[in-house]
């Protein structure tokens, strides 16, 4: 870690506190396999203290209580353990309280958001001891996660395209286009994320990926500039065809919704599935298409995309 050190690390952290809040994300976007990611208007919020008693205890509301470890196995205290000993610091007892509302086991960015949520609350609690650039706190994240498409979002907001260079990932945020109106079609059963990347071979034919080249340059512009080419933006030959067997009801109503022509992906690793509409009644039409076609329930969740990413305040009493 190469956070710079601005004054003499204080062991006694004990009482200090930060509120967290982090956006839920939808990775790949069609064509943009491991590179795209979309922040979106769904929160999981904490709230993480630092005591002078070893030990944690966690305390969780919402999505994945009863489901999710309360001990330091949870995956924000590790993010939060691994930040600090990539900083050098020791490690405070810690009492977090999290209020989640991101699906588990959706393919909405669950996993990084919790990384996330941990890395900036580490961030937070060692203000004025550690100082953490933005490349340093998308590096923590990815050693967690593996791949920065999800935690790149999370962290930052917005579109994001994330790539790995020899000294680490990087990222670039861009604006979205206040046009588009994202819509997430959020089904009862889970996918796991290790199943779908092991449905993914090896290699693929050249002119596959050169379609999806072509593909994925389209949908940065028609995201940040050009609504009206969201369907056309978001063809894939890459990954999306080879998982279907695997989530085959996700797989028959983004048929559904692309012959009806709403650009419909896998949001990332599924089984949710993601329609960037181009304005509010398109969103709409598309809802209405799956109620009438599913054969299952889908939660219809309208989200608009964020803007900020991951937010930490101090919350000290």
């Amino acid at each position: 870690m190469t956070g710079t050190l601005v004054a003499p690390v204080d062991t006694a952290l004990a009482g200090r506190a930060v509120q967290v809040k982090v956006p839920a994300t939808s990775a790949n976007l069609g064509p943009g396999f491991d590179t795209l990611g979309l922040a979106l208007a769904r929160y999981d919020e904490l709230e993480i203290r630092a005591t002078a008693t070893a030990g944690v205890v966690v305390e969780v509301h919402g999505v994945g209580e009863g489901e999710v470890p309360l001990d330091a196995s949870h995956l924000v205290v590790r993010s939060i353990a691994h930040t600090f000993e990539r900083a050098g610091v020791a490690l405070p007892g810690l009492e977090l309280v999290a209020h989640n509302t991101i699906p588990h086991g959706r393919g909405l960015g669950s996993s990084g958001a919790a990384i996330v949520a941990g890395v900036v609350a580490a961030k937070g609690l060692l203000e004025g001891v550690v100082d953490f650039t933005a490349d340093e706190l998308l590096e923590l994240a990815t050693e967690l996660e593996g791949h920065p498409d999800n935690v790149a979002p999370a962290l930052f907001g917005g579109l994001t395209i994330a790539w790995v260079t020899p000294e680490g990932p990087r990222h670039k945020k861009l604006i979205v286009h206040r046009g588009v109106s994202p819509l997430v079609l959020v089904p009862e059963h889970e996918m796991s994320t290790a199943l779908a990347r092991s449905l993914q071979p090896e290699s693929v034919p050249h002119e596959d990926a050169v379609f999806n080249v072509s593909r994925s340059a389209l949908l940065v512009a028609a995201l940040i500039q050009s609504p009206e080419l969201l369907f056309q933006a978001t063809e894939d030959k890459l990954h999306q065809h080879y998982r279907a067997a695997a989530m085959p009801e996700t797989d028959r109503l983004i048929q559904a919704l692309r012959e009806a022509g709403h650009p419909a992906v896998v949001s990332g690793a599924g089984p949710s599935i993601l329609v960037l509409a181009s304005d509010p009644s398109e969103r709409a039409a598309a809802t209405a298409l799956v109620e009438r076609v599913a054969d299952t329930v889908w939660q219809a969740l309208p989200l608009a995309v964020d803007f900020k990413g991951a937010t930490v305040v101090n919350a000290e009493r």
